[in-house]
């Protein structure tokens, strides 16, 4: 499957399969796919803890409930905690000596000297308000990104989540001071079909990007969109036929609580 069509079908799978393992080399792939993901100044502070719900204990798995996961966390055998490690900015600079060290950094014969005298100092001047949401929490999501898309090559299916009280996680499973849970992300085998129902609604186009001002929406060709509707980037708009259907069958099969709403 061509990078574009595995764009194009990835959604948020909110269904998956309690009853059937995820291999522990799939995962493994999602991370090694958000270790060489993006990180500004190399700092590597991004990490994961790996969660398997039938093995983890009763207090884990119970902290991990909130309002916006509701099924979602009970079905998923697998819920990856994304956090930041903010205790990385603390090597900032070696972190940016071994960017100049390999080429991916500075150019000319006092590349070593501005870096000393200048770049480095910055950073760990700057480095604590560099621990806060911001940088650290866009490498982040680019990580999970990438993981996403490699979840979805080996057919997975995955729901990034959100927490009433990340501070009863991170208790429940020993996360140091200073560490910070981002997102919580649910892994499976779907049980509903690959496109989820198709393109979930989005605003136009022409409504979220602009070119040089705030006030001009950038040019959208239609022949690049014909090119990508070609290639099976855009799928049908949701609802597709027998979606409820689906999603009725899973609730009942499946015992789901509530009005299924979230």
């Amino acid at each position: 499957m061509e990078l574009r069509e595995v764009i194009g079908n990835r959604r948020s799978i909110r269904y998956l399969d309690p009853d059937k393992p995820v291999e522990i080399e799939k995962i493994q792939r999602m991370l090694e796919a958000a270790r060489i993901a993006s990180h500004f100044g190399n700092n590597s502070s991004i990490q994961a803890l790996v969660v398997h719900r039938e093995s983890a204990t009763e207090e884990q798995v119970e902290s991990l409930h909130s309002p916006v996961g509701g099924f979602q966390m009970n079905l998923a055998p697998v819920i990856i905690l994304w956090y930041v490690h903010t205790a990385a900015m603390d090597e900032a600079g070696e972190r940016l000596r071994e960017l100049v060290q390999c080429g991916a950094l500075g150019y000319g014969p006092n590349k070593h000297k501005e870096l000393e005298e200048t770049l480095v100092p910055l950073f760990n001047r700057i480095g604590d308000a560099l621990k806060g949401p911001g940088m650290p929490d866009m490498d982040l999501g680019q990580a999970v990104a990438q993981s996403t898309l490699i979840a979805f090559e080996q057919g997975l299916g995955t729901c990034c989540q959100g927490s009433g009280d990340w501070t009863k996680v991170e208790a429940a499973f020993g996360f140091k001071e200073g560490d910070r849970i981002v997102v919580a992300q649910t892994v499976g085998y779907p049980l509903e079909t690959a496109d989820a129902g198709g393109q979930r609604p989005r605003l136009p186009f022409e409504n979220l990007f602009q070119l040089n001002s705030i006030d001009n929406p950038f040019p959208r060709s239609q022949e690049v969109v014909n090119e990508l509707t070609g290639d099976k980037f855009f799928q049908a708009p949701a609802p597709t036929p027998n979606r409820e259907q689906e999603i009725d069958e899973i609730a009942k099969k499946y015992k789901l609580p509530g009005s299924g709403m979230i």
